[in-house]
């Protein structure tokens, strides 16, 4: 397979593993009443002391080194508290309260809080194409929580807050660490990112102080969270890369959000009606233009 296809079918995939991750939670969280901060503090935890080992065993070098820089540390820690950990616990938040589908479509506002920030730190008006994507997502935001009737909300207010408050998160989580990104590499600081947010987690939930019920399926979606939807879609998201412009995989990171609502409507019958589909095409279409430009 020629490299650059092999780049954007592993973009596609690693986006489409992450939406999978998404419906997967609702599951554990709504069908199975785990709760929020256990299936957050037990996916990082796990999936940062993965990510560590495999960046421990590709690329021989000391994990700890990081660690000797003052203020990479304070980057770092600033990283794991204010943008993995907070992204991490308002996106599965946003799905307890509302659906998966929705609260992956919020979370996708975040280019156009980078862009709102841009304009406030910079006092440069945002051009035509930036305003026209932040009206696209406005306007499709208040028809995916309203369905244009002001007077009700299509999904709960909590999740809608948390599914806001997520997209802020990722705001945080993606132009934050590109100093240090550049500086070590993605699965260091990522899975550092994860470790020390689920470490502070712990002390406020315990990971043996678990709520819900375990069945096979139960398992095996959790197991799917872990591996697939965290390590592997990192894995080939990040690795794509080698092979593909970061523009390219960040506009294949629209994937995420597609796979969400399919599998939300195939899997666990979310109704998705037209109001819903047209709001979410005026997100993503403006986190296209955006990505695109």
């Amino acid at each position: 397979m020629p490299e650059h296809k092999k780049g954007l079918l592993m973009a596609a995939l690693g986006a489409a593993m992450w939406g999978g991750s998404g419906v997967a939670g609702q599951y554990l969280l709504q069908q199975c009443a785990f709760t929020t901060e256990w299936l957050v503090v037990t996916r990082m935890l796990l999936a940062g002391t993965i990510l560590l080992l495999l960046d421990r065993f590709f690329y021989r070098e000391n994990f700890l080194a990081v660690w000797r820089d003052r203020q990479d540390a304070k980057e770092l820690i600033a990283f794991a508290l204010v943008g993995m950990l907070a992204v991490q616990y308002t996106y599965f938040a946003s799905i307890k309260h509302g659906n998966a589908a929705a609260a992956t479509v919020l979370q996708y506002l975040m280019p156009i809080v980078i862009v709102c920030h841009t304009t406030m730190t910079t006092h440069k008006l945002p051009n035509a194409r930036e305003l026209f994507c932040v009206a696209m997502a406005v306007l499709g935001t208040f028809l995916l929580v309203t369905h244009g009737d002001l007077g009700r909300l299509s999904i709960p207010l909590v999740a809608v807050v948390w599914g806001l408050l997520s997209a802020l998160s990722a705001a945080f989580y993606t132009v934050q660490p590109k100093r240090l990104i550049r500086k070590w590499r993605a699965t260091l600081i990522i899975g550092w990112g994860m470790l020390i947010g689920g470490i502070v987690l712990a002390f406020l939930c315990p990971p043996w102080s678990f709520t819900g019920h375990w069945n096979s399926t139960a398992a095996m979606i959790y197991a799917y969270i872990i591996i697939f939807g965290t390590v592997v879609a990192f894995g080939c998201y990040l690795g794509s890369l080698k092979y593909i412009q970061p523009t390219e995989a960040s506009v294949l990171g629209s994937i995420e959000p597609l796979s969400a609502i399919a599998l939300s409507v195939l899997l666990l019958h979310i109704p998705f009606g037209f109001m819903d589909a047209f709001g979410s095409a005026l997100i993503l279409g403006g986190v296209f233009l955006l990505a695109r430009n």
